[in-house]
C-alpha cells in the first residue's frame, strides 16, 4: 500500500456485539454515522459464501460526488467470539485521491464492553502531488473523520443518541463558540485598539479609569476570544463566559446607566452572548469527539 503507516482507530463501546454489528454492517444505518460515506448500496449475491460487494458514494460539495466499489467478508472464527470483517475498496473516479485500498473492522467482546477497531490503508493517484496531499492533509483528515464517526456510533449504541442529533449538537456548539469568540475579538480590536471609540473612552472615565487602559482592555478581550477558540473541548469556559456577561451588565448598569437605553446597548448584546454561551455549554455535553478513540495500534502492527 502506501509508504506511510495505515490508519488505526479503536473505541470501546458499552453495548453488545449484535447492536454494534447492526449499526455498522447495515448500509442504511452505516451511512448515517460515517462521515466518509454519503451512500452505501449492497449488491445482490448469487451465493451466501460470496463476498458482499457494494457501491459507495461520497458527496464533496458543489454538486460533486466520488463513487467507488468494494467488497467485504466476515469471519466469525475468533476464540473470544470476536468477528473480523475484511474489506477491499477501489475507485475509478479520477476525482478520488484514493485509487484502491484494503483493511478490516474487528469486533471483540470484553468484560467492559465491545472493542470496535479498524485498520486500513490505501494507494493514491496523481503521482507525487497525490502522495504529498495525502501526507499533509488528506490522511490526517480521513483519520480524524474515522475516529469522530466511531464516537458518533458509540453514542448511538450506548445512549440512543442518533447521528443526526450528534451532528446538531456539534453544529450548535461550534456556531456558539465561534460567534462568541468573534464578538470578543471584534470588541477588543475595532472600538478599543483601532478606532478608540468615544463611547469606550466615556465609559472608562465614568468608571474612574484613565484612557490609557483602553488598549490593554482591548488586548484582553482579544485574548479571551482566542482562548474560547483554543479551549474547544473545555465546557467550563463557556459557562464562565455566561457568568461574565451578567457581571459586565451589572457593572455597566452601575457605572454608565445611560448606555442601557441606547439604540445599540449592552443589555441586548450581553443577553445574546449569555444565551449563546449557555446553549454551547449544554450542547458540548453531548458532543462526539475523535479524542475518545485510540489512534495507535496497541500491538504495534496491522
Amino acid at each position: 500500500m502506501s509508504e506511510t503507516p495505515g490508519i488505526y482507530v479503536e473505541i470501546l463501546i458499552k453495548s453488545d456485539l449484535d447492536r454494534v454489528w447492526q449499526l455498522t454492517q447495515q448500509p442504511d444505518l452505516h451511512e448515517k454515522w460515517d462521515l466518509r460515506f454519503t451512500h452505501i448500496q449492497y449488491l445482490p449475491k448469487a451465493d451466501a459464501a460470496e463476498p458482499q460487494r457494494f457501491l459507495y458514494q461520497t458527496r464533496i460539495g458543489f454538486g460533486l460526488a466520488i463513487a467507488g466499489t468494494g467488497e467485504s467478508v466476515a469471519d466469525r472464527s475468533g476464540a473470544q467470539g470476536d468477528i473480523t470483517s475484511s474489506l477491499k475498496f477501489a475507485s475509478d473516479d479520477t476525482k478520488s485521491l484514493i485509487s484502491k485500498g484494503a483493511g478490516y473492522w474487528k469486533y471483540v467482546p470484553t468484560g467492559d464492553g465491545l472493542r470496535f477497531f479498524t485498520w486500513y490503508d490505501y494507494e493514491t493517484r496523481w503521482g507525487f502531488l497525490g502522495r504529498l496531499v495525502d501526507r499533509i492533509a488528506f490522511r490526517p483528515m480521513i483519520g480524524w473523520a474515522t475516529a469522530w464517526s466511531f464516537d458518533r456510533v458509540r453514542l448511538w449504541a450506548e445512549d440512543e443518541q442518533t447521528p443526526d442529533a450528534s451532528m446538531n449538537f456539534f453544529l450548535i456548539h461550534a456556531l456558539a463558540r465561534v460567534v462568541i469568540a468573534f464578538i470578543w475579538i471584534w470588541h477588543g480590536l475595532i472600538p478599543k485598539l483601532l478606532f478608540r471609540h468615544i463611547d469606550e473612552l466615556r465609559m472608562l472615565s465614568q468608571a474612574g479609569l484613565a484612557s490609557s487602559f483602553l488598549p490593554w482592555i482591548g488586548a484582553g478581550e482579544i485574548l479571551i476570544g482566542l482562548l474560547i477558540l483554543c479551549t474547544w473541548r473545555v465546557r467550563s469556559v463557556l459557562l464562565a463566559n455566561a457568568a461574565a456577561m451578567v457581571v459586565v451588565t451589572l457593572v455597566v448598569a452601575a457605572q454608565s446607566p445611560s448606555y442601557l437605553k441606547a439604540a445599540f446597548n449592552p443589555v441586548t448584546l450581553n443577553l445574546a452572548v449569555f444565551a449563546l454561551a449557555t446553549m454551547g455549554w449544554l450542547a458540548a455535553h453531548r458532543l462526539p469527539s475523535a479524542r475518545h478513540c485510540l489512534r495507535i495500534n496497541p500491538k504495534g502492527s496491522a
